[in-house]
């Protein structure tokens, strides 16, 4: 659905999920014992579940439920196992009326995700790493988040090598959203993410930030993931150590980054922390207004 709104507001949203006058908020509960960001926090079924409770509460618009660390280097946990700490995650959120995304790059996941309540797949590999994730989606009739992806953790910084990274960005994108399309999945229901982080060296992500606009006028709603990543703690490292800012100290920094996406017409960013991001996206949705009757 296109909305003909100010800057300030998606572009596009993604059919049957929120679609609020303003950018949205997807709020991360991390199910793992390695992630990058909260080191475990949430690891434990009830703590996940509490923590994905707080968010909604907060304001998210939707909870990004993960079994898997996807930072450089980790391992893949097993389908049982990642089974085990996501199912029960997503079964009681959902009952407790939470808008649930799955974030799995395996169809078993998700398709059990999904019977146990979960709204939307974001599967990072963008339909890559497992051949009968855009089947399983068509199938159950819901939307889909596809990620530029270039290969697994354990070798993914190895292939950072771009002609331009947005113009080779959206060039990779476009055959994952023909490959969706084929499966069956409606154009409505796909967004997309450029991958901050996946494949990328930090002037790369930096560039696509900049260039965001060019993204959005792919005409798929696009997904914004820069929450505590390690460009964010290069950037801002200590001047005298040079030691980056750990992940926990990068949250202002993301909340940084969320007035320039939603003026660029993001559909969605996805975060750790909720009420800040969305204090930034309602002062972003007000100074589109502005800048919408100032002809900027």
């Amino acid at each position: 659905m296109t909305d003909p709104a100010s800057c300030g507001r998606p572009a596009r949203y993604v059919a049957d999920l929120p679609q609020p006058p303003r950018m949205l908020v997807m709020g991360v509960v991390n199910v793992t014992p390695d992630s990058f960001s909260d080191g475990g926090s949430w690891f434990e079924t009830s703590d996940a579940i509490a923590h994905g409770l707080q968010l909604v509460a907060e304001g998210a618009d939707l909870v990004d439920v993960g079994g898997e660390s996807t930072r450089p280097g980790a391992q893949r946990p097993s389908v049982d196992e990642e089974l085990r700490r996501v199912i029960p995650v997503v079964r009681e959120l959902a009952a407790a009326g939470a808008v649930v995304s799955i974030d799995t790059m395996r169809a078993t996941v998700a398709e059990q995700a999904l019977a146990a309540g979960a709204r939307l797949v974001n599967d990072v590999s963008g339909g890559l790493a497992d051949p009968n994730m855009l089947d399983v989606v068509a199938a159950a009739e819901v939307p889909i988040v596809l990620m530029h992806w270039r290969g697994h953790s354990d070798r993914m910084q190895e292939l950072t090598r771009y002609d331009d990274v947005v113009t080779d960005v959206i060039a990779e994108l476009r055959p994952r959203i023909d490959a969706a399309v084929a499966a069956g999945v409606r154009p409505d229901r796909i967004a997309i993410d450029p991958g901050l982080g996946f494949a990328k060296t930090w002037d790369h992500n930096w560039t696509l930030l900049g260039r965001m606009r060019e993204i959005v006028a792919m005409d798929f709603p696009v997904l914004l993931a820069a929450s505590r990543k390690t460009f964010l703690g290069v950037l801002l490292s200590d001047p005298r150590t040079g030691e980056r800012r750990p992940p926990a100290g990068r949250d202002a920094a993301t909340d940084a980054l969320t007035v320039p996406a939603a003026l660029d017409r993001a559909w969605c960013v996805r975060v750790h922390t909720v009420p800040a991001t969305l204090d930034a996206v309602h002062v972003a949705a007000r100074l589109g207004e502005e800048y919408q009757k100032a002809g900027r």
